[in-house]
């Protein structure tokens, strides 16, 4: 049998190697998709651009009373800025207007959406803002634009995300454009997320904790490893051990970072989100704030049926002095869902706890 020529083994070594990244990186996104069901009764709401910014838009299913707002960022294009798709958000704000929201301005909460899934979807989803409602926070739905992850994901795992750039300084700047045109408490604003949407919340929080007092994490990776395609799948898969404590150092080492208290929740059925990012977060949120990685301060077990959660789980609670810093919460017979959510949505399960119930409660207890 006649050997190949050079030329031609090499064209063959490449073709197998672009199959094999294609057939890795479709892997990242199925990874993403719940398991086949029966289609939801509710109409899945579509990514579309929206309109100008603070316009009056429908409101998501159970709608809550207040301004439902829609816009996007940057609100329009000038001449010299580099092209770039902008970022449509949702923002709800409360009918209600409580006495230290009329003397300080509303307390933010900027919720980020997962793979496969819209802002309006997650705002209907989680329920937030009925709960918002009540408790007196606005809440802002940044939606990753269709142009840059054709399945909605946020690049957490990107390298120049993870020091600020892209998505990073698109957020904050967002951000800082919402708190412009309406009455926030910059002391208290919060970022909380959802799989991708918890990467990025804390890629967000860690790159500009001047802006975030606190963050929230349901199902989140832990930060500062993937670095592509292929290393995000195996950081969802496994976690990323032996970078967990490389990841804050190098971070400490490039900037001071004041004490940011974390919240994270975690099922321990989750096949998308391995269980091992949220004890490889804990542990990098321990060393952020300064804290030992010894035994939790307090751990609470509650069984099922306790509070009206159908699902046991434990908390554990890291405190300085009598302030919790860091709380980890491991929910018995939780797949990768929202806690607490409308199970007529993907990414939702209806059994408790209520994840946004207790978000809120935690960022209640913090401020900058």
């Amino acid at each position: 049998m006649a050997k190949l020529a050079p030329s031609v083994r090499l064209l063959r070594s490449l073709s197998r190697a672009a199959r094999t990244q294609r057939s890795t990186f479709a892997k990242l996104l199925d990874a993403c998709a719940p398991a086949p069901r029966k289609p939801p009764r509710k109409p899945a709401t579509r990514q579309a651009a929206a309109p100008a910014a603070g316009k009056a838009v429908a409101p998501p299913p159970n709608p809550a009373p207040g301004a439902w707002l829609a816009g996007q960022y940057p609100p329009q294009w000038t001449p010299g800025q580099a092209v770039a798709p902008a970022m449509p958000y949702w923002l709800y704000l409360p009918k209600h207007v409580p006495d230290d929201v009329a003397r300080h301005g509303w307390p933010l909460v900027v919720m980020l959406h997962g793979c496969q899934q819209s802002a309006s979807q997650l705002a209907a989803g989680t329920r937030m803002n009925g709960l918002a409602e009540d408790k007196g926070y606005a809440v802002l739905y940044p939606q990753q634009p269709a142009g840059l992850h054709p399945q909605g994901c946020w690049h957490w795992y990107d390298r120049a995300a993870q020091q600020g750039d892209g998505e990073t300084a698109m957020l904050a700047g967002l951000i800082g454009n919402v708190c412009a045109r309406y009455r926030i408490d910059r002391r208290r604003i919060y970022a909380c997320g959802l799989s991708a949407g918890a990467g990025m919340a804390a890629v967000l929080a860690l790159n500009h904790p001047e802006l975030i007092a606190a963050v929230g994490l349901h199902s989140g990776p832990m930060f500062g490893a993937g670095h592509s395609p292929v290393g995000a799948l195996q950081v969802l898969r496994h976690g990323a051990p032996l970078r967990a404590d490389a990841a804050i150092a190098d971070l400490l080492r490039r900037r001071a970072m004041p004490p940011l208290p974390g919240l994270l929740i975690q099922g321990a059925d989750d096949r998308v989100v391995h269980p091992a990012n949220q004890e490889q977060l804990a542990r990098q949120w321990l060393q952020l704030n300064g804290l030992p990685a010894g035994p939790a301060t307090r751990v609470t077990a509650r069984p099922a049926g306790r509070g009206g959660s159908r699902n046991a789980h434990e908390i554990h609670d890291y405190a300085a002095g009598r302030r919790v810093i860091l709380r980890v919460v491991r929910i018995a017979g939780l797949g990768h869902a929202w806690s607490g959510g409308d199970p007529a949505l993907k990414f939702n399960a209806q059994a408790g706890p209520d994840a946004s119930r207790m978000m809120l409660e935690f960022f209640g207890r913090h401020r900058r």
